[in-house]
């Protein structure tokens, strides 16, 4: 009998449907240098966490077993990692993700703008989550890089260790941020998605999670 236990065990570890693996980790890196005023800072926030809890960005999250964390970024040496690595298994963790993003406190304010550092910064956080297989680093700014250290050795840095980089650009005039962002920030193959003002940021980010975790799985 306990032979008959044992094998009907094995039968049913054999058979049971194998775990999916996380497919995508990804690292939401906000930007709230001295040009992003409270209210820019509160769209930029709540813009997110409402994006995180659409439909289909909650779905595309789950299916992927995604892990999100959240960087806010500044001047050199101005990085903070504000929520730590979340697994989304369900439409609760979307929904306690959300809650979380939503009343989190800025971390700096009236400085410069470091995108390298950012990146470089945001980079080093994958380290914990080496088993998902595509790391994403999300990046948006309204500003060009005017402090830290330079900006292609941490970029360079990040594409050597697979990570993929794709941005926001939130223009106030024209398009010169978008064409920065693309020129000297995204990874190849990477994105660029532009807000038109802060006032575009929420859809602007819907957009681009769907893009970045709606793609079917390999």
């Amino acid at each position: 009998m306990a032979t008959s236990c044992a094998l009907f065990a094995s039968l049913l570890i054999l058979t049971a449907p194998a775990a999916r693996a996380c497919e995508v980790a990804l690292m939401l890196a906000i930007d709230v240098s001295g040009s992003i005023d409270a209210g820019e800072y509160r769209i930029q926030i709540d813009g997110t966490a409402d994006a995180l809890s659409d439909p289909a960005v909650v779905d595309a999250l789950v299916l992927s077993r995604a892990r999100v964390a959240m960087v806010q970024w500044s001047a050199g040496g101005m990085q903070a990692l504000s929520l730590g690595w979340r697994n989304i298994e369900g439409v609760a963790d979307a929904r306690a993700l959300a809650d979380e993003i939503r009343t989190l406190p800025r971390a700096f304010s009236g400085a410069d703008t470091a995108v390298g550092e950012a990146i470089g910064f945001a980079a080093e956080q994958f380290a914990s989550v080496a088993d998902c297989r595509r790391h994403v680093i999300d990046i948006s700014g309204d500003g060009a890089q005017n402090a830290g250290r330079p900006l292609e050795p941490h970029r360079a840095r990040a594409l050597k260790a697979g990570i993929e980089i794709n941005a926001i650009a939130i223009e106030s005039i024209g398009l010169s941020i978008t064409v920065y962002y693309r020129s000297f920030v995204i990874s190849p193959g990477g994105f660029v998605v532009t807000a038109r003002g802060f006032s575009d940021y929420p859809q602007a980010i819907r957009m681009k999670l769907l893009r970045e975790i709606g793609q079917p799985l390999g």
